[in-house]
């Protein structure tokens, strides 16, 4: 049950869990269980960005990257990635590894890029393994 699944998403967001965050941004993000509301998704995910959650940082700089919710940052999107990929997120170096191929919001960087996805797929991420 979608909405019973928000709501005790939004009563671990209140006590501070930045997983509780992070899925009551994605509740939001796509309107599953809750009224879409894009804007509050980033609110939450900057909440447990700011103390540190990967899995928050990979969620904002994502919107950041296209303007979800936000004003489109993909220079910014790529600072956030790069302190998940920093704590071994893997689809963070996956997707770091992505900004440095094709320069989105960062120079293009083969050699770096290569090496990113080399620890993504080094971690299992399917993904970079091709």
């Amino acid at each position: 049950d979608e909405v019973k699944a928000a709501r005790l998403f939004r009563k671990a967001a209140k006590q501070g869990s930045s997983n509780g965050q992070v899925y009551l941004g994605n509740c939001f993000l796509e309107g599953r269980g809750v009224v879409q509301d894009q804007e509050e998704a980033v609110k939450l995910y900057t909440q447990a960005s700011d103390r540190g959650f990967a899995n928050a940082q990979v969620a904002l700089g994502n919107c950041y990257q296209v303007g979800i919710g936000c004003t489109k940052n993909e220079e910014g999107a790529v600072k956030l990635y790069r302190l998940a990929a920093e704590q071994g997120d893997a689809v963070a170096q996956w997707t770091l590894g992505n900004c440095y191929r094709y320069s989105h919001g960062t120079a293009q960087d083969n050699a770096t890029a290569a090496r990113l996805f080399r620890q993504a797929a080094d971690q299992g991420l399917a993904t970079a393994q091709h």
